[in-house]
Parts: C-alpha cells; sequence; structure tokens
C-alpha cells in the first residue's frame, strides 16, 4: 500500500465561477489560475503523484505549457489515474478538504464526488470532499484565495 499528501492553492481574481473536483460553481470571483484552477482535483493529483514519488502536477503538467491553458482539470486527473493504471496501482481511497470562506459548497460535495469517483474508476464511498472556513483566519480567512488538501491510499493492481 502507498500513501499520498497533496495541496494546492489559488488566488482569487476576475471571473465569475469557480470549478471545484469538476464541477463549475457561480461566485463573484473566479481564479488565478492557467488552468481551470480546481484546486481539489489539483491537490487529489498531487497525492496521487506523490504516493508514487512521481513529483507533482506541475511536473506533469507545466504551468508555461499551452497545451494546458484553461484546461479542464478532470483531464489532468485521467491522465494521472491512467499512469497509476499502467503502474500497477489502483487508487483505494480519497479524502479531501477545501478551505475557503465562499463559495459555499455544501451543495455541490456529492457531484464532485461522484465525478472524481467516475475518473478514478472507483466508487463514490471511497471519495470523501468536505469543505471548511478557517474562521475568517489567514488569505482564506480574508477571502484572497481558495485552498484544498488531499490523502490518498493505493493499493497494487490485482
Amino acid at each position: 500500500m502507498r500513501v499520498g499528501i497533496g495541496y494546492d492553492v489559488h488566488a482569487f481574481g476576475e471571473g465569475d465561477h469557480v470549478v471545484l473536483g469538476g464541477v463549475r460553481i457561480e461566485h463573484e470571483r473566479g481564479v488565478l489560475a492557467h488552468s481551470d484552477g480546481d484546486v481539489l482535483i489539483h491537490a487529489v493529483c498531487d497525492a496521487l503523484l506523490g504516493a508514487l514519488a512521481l513529483g507533482d502536477i506541475g511536473h506533469h503538467f507545466p504551468p508555461g505549457d499551452p497545451e494546458w491553458k484553461d484546461a479542464d482539470s478532470r483531464m489532468m486527473l485521467r491522465a494521472v489515474q491512467a499512469i497509476l493504471q499502467e503502474r500497477g496501482w489502483r487508487v483505494n481511497n480519497v479524502d479531501s478538504v477545501v478551505v475557503c470562506e465562499t463559495p459555499k459548497l455544501a451543495p455541490h460535495i456529492d457531484r464532485m464526488r461522484q465525478l472524481m469517483s467516475e475518473d478514478l474508476r472507483i466508487p463514490v464511498e471511497a471519495v470523501a470532499v468536505k469543505a471548511t472556513t478557517s474562521e475568517r483566519l489567514g488569505f482564506t480567512g480574508r477571502k484572497e484565495g481558495i485552498a484544498a488538501q488531499a490523502v490518498v491510499s493505493l493499493a497494487p493492481r490485482e
């Protein structure tokens, strides 16, 4: 078994939505990012890659690469899933948390879990997504950005 941890953060900027776990959520601001800025999927990708000591998301999907400009982060998640499969591993489970004051995420969490479970080819029951605030402390508390953390476990494919 292997375990990995991932973390991602993006500052808020111009825009009218954020994307989290593959779900577009209306918001008074967007995020500053090369891709769609999905901090949740980016944290999960980093955790998956880290579990196999394969570097981070920036190594596999360089922020300066035009191929990934405004890219759907679910494409990245599916690409990382393919890397794991090629190396003989499968995702056992994902536990994640998004930290932000806004937007409110509760109405969207079930859809995030569903989309990520589809991309990772695991049951939705193996994907946990939680949301919390930072009690108005730090950059997330000041509504300057959004962050996510993820922990994953991998098992050898049978």
